[in-house]
């Protein structure tokens, strides 16, 4: 049997493949939180379901579970700074929230008002793999704009979709 890659092969290879950026948030009896991600990613659309990845080691892993739902809101490029705000480079939440527009979905979670898409999910299922949590929302709601671009991210750095790339026929 061959020999896994090393973790640095690995995460070399994985920057070589392009991923939208979002901001997902949650808002419940725990609290309000929210991180950066680039791992997410759609399920099925019976019921319409999608997937987010959160490093488990965060100090927010709690407050997602416990609230059981969470928002994945696809950045453009104009919120590149927010991408930054929310992987960290802001500790205090307050802060974090406070460099954008928010609208409240029914369910108490909160959506980036300029989003591309914010897709308001409920917990369904999670399993730990690794360093990392795989929480699988339904979605129960969503809000999208006709209009802009998602905020990319390649190579370890953003990028932008620069013109209409064309259908695989979806």
């Amino acid at each position: 049997m061959p020999q896994s890659p090393s973790k640095t092969a690995f995460r070399d290879a994985m920057a070589r493949v392009c991923a939208s950026v979002n901001v997902v948030t949650t808002n419940g009896s725990a609290g309000r939180g929210g991180f950066t991600a680039t791992a997410m990613c759609s399920v099925t659309d019976e019921p319409p379901t999608l997937l987010v990845c959160m490093n488990s080691r965060s100090a927010q892993t709690g407050l997602f579970i416990e609230n059981a739902r969470f928002c994945v809101n696809v950045l453009t490029p104009d919120h590149q700074a927010l991408a930054g705000y929310f992987a960290g480079q802001r500790t205090e939440m307050e802060a974090r929230y406070a460099a954008a527009d928010w609208i409240d979905f029914p369910s108490g979670n909160q959506a980036l008002a300029d989003a591309i898409v914010s897709f308001d999910c409920r917990l369904i299922d999670r399993h730990l793999v690794g360093s990392h949590h795989i929480f699988i929302g339904e979605v129960m709601d969503l809000r999208s704009r006709k209009d802009g671009h998602a905020l990319l991210y390649f190579d370890r750095g953003y990028a932008q979709v620069l013109g209409q790339a064309g259908s695989f026929g979806g």
